[in-house]
């Protein structure tokens, strides 16, 4: 195994296309907090909610978004202002974050109790990545960076035959930001590349305010949940553009 590199990778966006399951389950936790949301999600809204993935950081707000979308708010109301519709919520609510995150939690927790083959299905994986991460597995030491809670990584991941310890899954649960992770990963290994692959522009550039991390290389997954001109405004930084037959097949940036 060649450790000379060391690859961080976040999780949706970037192995897991889990926006119509995160539509799903967002609906299901929002229908407990609100009576006139029916059972099932209708399909636009589900359809709707792709367009607005990109602005989510931590799958909780879908409950926040959904609800929005069902109350008739376009795409581009929901992307103006959003932080300030997001805090209006959660006052008229009168729940808190860790609330909804438990709440989210324990949707998907109920999902997968009734119906785990229907749950992993709403969660297909990018084409070619299992092949891909199997490979990385054999030639490099890789990790899980992301804002989900682990138990659902590991469950798609064990799903789709990917071996990967629990010790390198760093999910919501650790209560760590990305760069913290990245601190501790170059710690733990001294003198060698981490390469970080991300699908938001905002993590990467959480990341380039800390110099201490001046030498991670940012990778932005253009297949993931972001858009035009996110893809335009990292062009013009120190991030790497990815596609994705570019990380399939090892070329531009990851081996």
């Amino acid at each position: 195994m060649n450790d000379s590199i060391i690859y961080a990778l976040d999780f949706d966006g970037v192995i897991c296309d889990s926006a119509i399951e995160t539509a799903i389950t967002g609906w299901k936790a929002g229908s407990t907090i609100w009576s006139d949301m029916p059972t099932d999600v209708p399909p636009a809204i589900i359809e709707q909610f792709r367009e607005v993935r990109p602005i989510i950081e931590t799958g909780y707000e879908a409950i926040l978004i959904i609800r929005l979308m069902h109350m008739g708010k376009s795409t581009a109301a929901i992307y103006a202002n959003y932080a300030a519709k997001v805090q209006k919520m959660l006052d008229e609510i009168h729940l808190s974050v860790d609330d909804l995150k438990k709440l989210f939690g324990e949707t998907r927790d109920n999902w997968i109790a009734a119906d785990s083959a229907d749950w992993i299905a709403n969660n297909p994986l990018y084409r070619g990545v299992a092949e891909k991460l199997r490979r990385l597995g054999q030639q490099h030491v890789w990790y899980v960076i992301t804002t989900k809670q682990e138990r659902f990584v590991k469950k798609i991941l064990e799903a789709n035959d990917i071996e990967l310890p629990d010790a390198r899954i760093f999910g919501l649960d650790r209560n760590m930001s990305k760069p913290e992770v990245l601190k501790g990963l170059k710690a733990q290994y001294p003198g060698q590349s981490i390469y970080f692959l991300e699908d938001r522009l905002p993590s990467l550039r959480n990341v380039q305010k800390h110099p201490e991390l001046a030498d991670v290389k940012l990778l932005f997954a253009l297949w993931g949940y972001n858009l035009a001109e996110d893809h335009a405004l990292a062009a013009r930084e120190a991030i790497v553009l990815q596609k994705l037959d570019d990380f399939l097949d090892g070329g531009a940036a990851l081996g």
